[in-house]
C-alpha cells in the first residue's frame, strides 16, 4: 500500500506567524497531515481519506456478516438437535463475487495511488518554481538558494506567490553524513535524505504562516532536536528577506575586536561569513545569523544569553553535536558574541 501513516511528536504550539523576530522561539500549530496547507499535502490527504473510507466499508460489511452468522446459527443450534448446518462446497456466484470485487477495489486504489505518485513525486521542477537545495547534517539543515546566491541554515523561507500566481517550491534533497528524512506534514509528504543519492520534493503553499517539521529518520543522539522551520511569506516580504540575505556581512566597527578575534580562531575552518576570510562549509553559514529565530536547529531561541552559552560550550545545549568548545575565556566569548550579534 502506497499510503503509510506515521506519527511524530513535536512540541510546538500557538498561532501561526509568517515572520519570527530574532530572540523569539518560532511558534506554529501542532504539525498534522490532517491540516494541509500545500497542494501536495492536500493530494496526500485526499488519497488517505479514500483508502480509509474503502477499508472502513469493507470492515463494516465483513464484521456485519460475521456477527449475523454468529447470531443466526447460534440460535439455530440452540433450538435444534445439535447437528451441524448443511455444509455447502463450491458456489460460483460467491466465488465470482469474492474475486471480482477485491480486484475492482485494488484496481481503483492502484489508479488513484499511481496518479498521486506521478503528481507528488516530481523529478523535474515545475515551471517557474523556486529551487532550493536542502542538505541534511548531524543535526541541522542547510538551505542553498543557488539562483539567489546565498546559503542559510535551519529555516526555509519561501513565498506564497510570484507575480500574483501561486509559487511552487522544488527541493533537491542531499545528505552530508547519514540518512535523514525531510518531513513538514502540513506542506508535503516525507522523503528520505540519503548519502550519495539525490531525492526531490516539492511544495506549493496555500497560506502564509510558519510550519514546523522534523527529521523523520533516526539519525543519532540529537535526532529529536533536528527541527525544520518553514516560513511562508507574502511576495514582498520574501523579496525583502532575500535582499537582506544577499548582502555581505556587516562591518560594524564597534565590534571590530570581536570580528578580529573570530577570524583568528578555528571557527573560520567550519563557518562562512561572506565578506570575510571565513569560508568553511562544514557548519552553518553565519553571515546573517541574527536573522534566525533559533540556535542549533530549533533547540533554543536565538537570544544573547543563549548565543553566549552556545559559543562557550555547545555540548551543554546540544550534547553530541559536532561543534566543540573552543576553550575561550569569558571575555573572549563576549567579544565574539558582540560581533556575531551584528550579523543581522
Amino acid at each position: 500500500m502506497w499510503i503509510v501513516l506515521t506519527t511524530s511528536v513535536i512540541t510546538t504550539t500557538a498561532s501561526a506567524a509568517p515572520i519570527c523576530a530574532p530572540g523569539m522561539m518560532p511558534t506554529a500549530g501542532v504539525p498534522s497531515m490532517f491540516d494541509p496547507r500545500s497542494a501536495p499535502a492536500e493530494m496526500i490527504l485526499d488519497i488517505t481519506w479514500l483508502v480509509t473510507a474503502i477499508c472502513a466499508v469493507i470492515f463494516i460489511i465483513m464484521q456485519g456478516l460475521i456477527i449475523w452468522a454468529i447470531i443466526r446459527y447460534r440460535a439455530k443450534h440452540a433450538d435444534g438437535d445439535g447437528s451441524e448446518p448443511p455444509q455447502v462446497y463450491g458456489s460460483n456466484p460467491v466465488e465470482l463475487a469474492w474475486t471480482v470485487i477485491p480486484l475492482l477495489i485494488v484496481f481503483v486504489l492502484f489508479l488513484v495511488s499511481a496518479r498521486g505518485i506521478f503528481e507528488i513525486d516530481k523529478q523535474e521542477p515545475p515551471a517557474g518554481a523556486l529551487e532550493v537545495t536542502v542538505v541534511g547534517h548531524r543535526w541541522w539543515w542547510e538551505f542553498d538558494y543557488g539562483a539567489q546566491g546565498f546559503t542559510t541554515a535551519n529555516e526555509l523561507h519561501v513565498p506564497l506567490t510570484k507575480d500574483g500566481e501561486s509559487q511552487a517550491v522544488f527541493l533537491t534533497l542531499e545528505s552530508a553524513d547519514v540518512i535523514h528524512s525531510f518531513w513538514v506534514p502540513q506542506l508535503a509528504g516525507k522523503k528520505d535524505v540519503v548519502p550519495g543519492r539525490t531525492n526531490h520534493l516539492w511544495l506549493q503553499p496555500l497560506e502564509i504562516g510558519h510550519y514546523v517539521g522534523q527529521c523523520a529518520e533516526y539519525c543519532g543522539a540529537q535526532h529529536a532536536n533536528m527541527l525544520i522551520n518553514v516560513f511562508v511569506h507574502t511576495e514582498a516580504d520574501f523579496n525583502r528577506w532575500v535582499a537582506n540575505q544577499q548582502r555581505a556581512a556587516s562591518q560594524n566597527n564597534d565590534a571590530a575586536k570581536g570580528r578580529d578575534l573570530f577570524l583568528s580562531t578555528a571557527c573560520i575552518n567550519c563557518h562562512t561569513i561572506r565578506g570575510t576570510v571565513a569560508n568553511g562549509t562544514f557548519a552553518p553559514d553565519l553571515t546573517h545569523l541574527m536573522s534566525r529565530a533559533t540556535i542549533g536547529s530549533g533547540i533554543v531561541p536565538n537570544t544573547p544569553d543563549n548565543l553566549r552559552n552556545w559559543v562557550w560550550d555547545p555540548q551543554t545545549i546540544k550534547p553530541g553535536c559536532d561543534m566543540p568548545s573552543m576553550k575561550l575565556t569569558k571575555d573572549e566569548t563576549d567579544l565574539i558574541c558582540t560581533y556575531l550579534e551584528t550579523l543581522q
